[in-house]
């Protein structure tokens, strides 16, 4: 009876909060749901990324690039040949607080002997300001108006030594005193300089080819002209302070084309030995190599260092001399004693020549051979003049023995050919 009691006082106990709440069952307090954290916004890419859509070309081609980089950030594309030539530059500025000249020579072997620094399309009226400015262009101040000087990397980082230079050192043939190593500024500036003098033109520096969009995405084109070095190039691309990874591709180049590592260029053998050819027959007439008519003219045609022409042409004139040599001494035309005094002459100027080729840019090179080509020009053409010819009897009468001597040898010459 007792346990009826305690269900029928349960049952009770448990219907008068139903009919309090108006419903059948009890409202249960609902917990709060867990807060959802927010998905953060996602940040814009802060790297650069570029690819390359071949990586061979054939003496010459153009290599389109395209990558991403930071939204609303300019890029630059730095394209470097892993080929080194040497480069100098004789610092001869004087200075305007000490009014003193420097005579520094500076020097490295490490420069590239291709460089291109491609810059944003928008920048294409301050690289035609630029070239405006003739011979008087400045690499820094190109560098600044282009927003570029943090992406000059590649040649910042060569090696320069630099030598204090004496006219009496260099005649002997002393580089001078090699001077203590610059600072990274310093030498920064300097590798500017060295550039400028290799490749001249500010267009064979710079081009403004990089397209951006808004979203970060930019393409370029880059232009490998002929006569550029063979062998592998490196890209790379930077965005303010952000850079991408280093990418490369190969030029290739085949025979007759050959790669000349003393000047950084490629040349077809087959142009500089017709005109080489021609060149000696007219040299050799004269009574010299010809060498004083195919170095302007190498220097001239083909982006040839007026050292490294001069250089080459040395050697290669003792083929012409040989057999001019051969020829005169057959005929008797060569007088041995003048020849020693005139070669003792040679050799000391041949000694002190390749030492001041350092000192002197190209463009003194060809203004100091034209002034001596056009004296030597206009000295010979009056000497032609019949009015000349009369009134130096000593001068005729050695004008027909000479071509009395050259008839009788081809008298000779002609009868050695006849059949006995």
């Amino acid at each position: 009876m007792k346990s009826k009691m305690a269900l029928l006082g349960a049952a009770v106990g448990l219907s008068i909060p139903m009919l309090f709440s108006g419903s059948s069952f009890a409202a249960q307090p609902v917990a709060p749901a867990p807060a959802v954290a927010a998905a953060p916004a996602q940040k814009p890419s802060q790297s650069v990324r570029i690819s390359l859509d071949k990586g061979l070309v054939n003496n010459s081609g153009v290599i389109e690039v395209s990558g991403t980089a930071p939204a609303g950030a300019p890029v630059y594309i730095e394209v470097w040949s892993k080929r080194t030539v040497r480069a100098d530059l004789f610092d001869t500025k004087r200075d305007k607080k000490t009014g003193k000249t420097p005579y520094i020579l500076y020097s490295t072997e490490e420069m590239p002997a291709y460089y291109r620094l491609l810059v944003p399309a928008d920048k294409q009226g301050a690289l035609k300001a630029v070239e405006g400015q003739g011979k008087k262009w400045s690499f820094s101040k190109a560098l600044a108006s282009f927003g570029a000087m943090g992406a000059f990397k590649a040649p910042a980082a060569i090696h320069i030594t630099r030598y204090h230079v004496s006219v009496l050192g260099s005649v002997i043939g002393s580089r001078g005193k090699l001077l203590p190593a610059m600072n990274a500024t310093e030498s920064a500036d300097r590798a500017m300089q060295l550039l400028k003098k290799r490749f001249g033109h500010p267009g064979a520096v710079f081009a403004s080819t990089v397209q951006s969009k808004p979203d970060g995405a930019f393409t370029a084109s880059i232009a490998v002209p002929q006569g550029s070095p063979g062998g592998a190039y490196q890209v790379r691309a930077v965005s303010g302070a952000v850079e991408s990874n280093t990418l490369s591709f190969e030029n290739h180049i085949t025979f007759p084309n050959v790669y000349l590592s003393q000047a950084g260029t490629t040349m077809n053998l087959f142009w500089p030995f017709l005109l080489s050819f021609a060149v000696c027959t007219f040299g050799v007439l004269m009574g010299a190599g010809g060498g004083f008519i195919l170095n302007p003219l190498l220097v001239l045609i083909w982006p040839l260092p007026p050292a490294v022409v001069a250089g080459t042409v040395m050697p290669t004139v003792l083929f012409s001399q040989a057999s001019g040599i051969y020829n005169y001494s057959k005929i008797k035309f060569i007088s041995w004693k003048l020849g020693i005094a005139i070669g003792l002459a040679m050799l000391l100027g041949g000694f002190i020549g390749p030492e001041l080729t350092e000192l002197i840019t190209l463009s003194q090179f060809k203004f100091v051979f034209g002034i001596i080509l056009i004296f030597l020009a206009g000295l010979m053409a009056w000497q032609t003049t019949p009015s000349y010819v009369a009134k130096n009897k000593k001068e005729k009468a050695i004008l027909q023995q000479f071509q009395k001597k050259a008839q009788e040898a081809a008298a000779a010459k002609k009868g050695a050919l006849k059949p006995a």
